[in-house]
């Protein structure tokens, strides 16, 4: 069992006994989604590495952020902080992010490492940036950093 995973188990057993029904529903949540990641690469016994852990939460908070901007539309505010609270919860899970001049220099090295020069390089530059960033950076904010490098 992983840090995440073992971790995970022992904030739903605190979630429960404080009774705190926000953070019980998004590590619920949290813990069947990884499950079913689990079960999809190999079968019920499967593990999933924290690379792939960090992967399924990182998708669990893009549907919540998704879901706030659909209850904003919507005049739902009291369901968007709901979201935005289990977001939170979430996050604790996750990785440092990277910062803005980590990235800028994740992708000066990986374009001097390709030889990039122009925009039809991205793919190269990009699938060594998202190796090197192993969740700590979302894909869309690397390929900006990516386009405006090269841009």
């Amino acid at each position: 069992m992983g840090e995440i995973a073992s971790n995970l188990d022992r904030d739903l057993k605190d979630a429960m006994r404080a009774r705190n029904a926000v953070a019980l529903a998004a590590l619920r949540a949290l813990k069947s989604a990884l499950k079913n990641a689990a079960i999809e690469k190999g079968g019920a016994e499967a593990e999933l590495t924290e690379a792939e852990s960090v992967a399924v939460i990182r998708k669990q908070v893009k549907q919540r952020l998704d879901s706030i901007e659909q209850y904003q539309q919507a005049g739902r505010s009291e369901l968007a902080a709901k979201e935005q609270a289990e977001i939170e919860i979430l996050e604790r899970y996750l990785p440092a992010p990277l910062s803005g001049t980590e990235i800028a220099a994740m992708v000066d090295d990986a374009v001097a490492e390709t030889a990039a020069s122009s925009k039809a390089d991205m793919g190269k530059v990009m699938k060594i940036l998202q190796e090197r960033a192993a969740g700590r950076a979302d894909g869309k904010t690397l390929s900006q950093a990516v386009m405006r490098r090269l841009g």
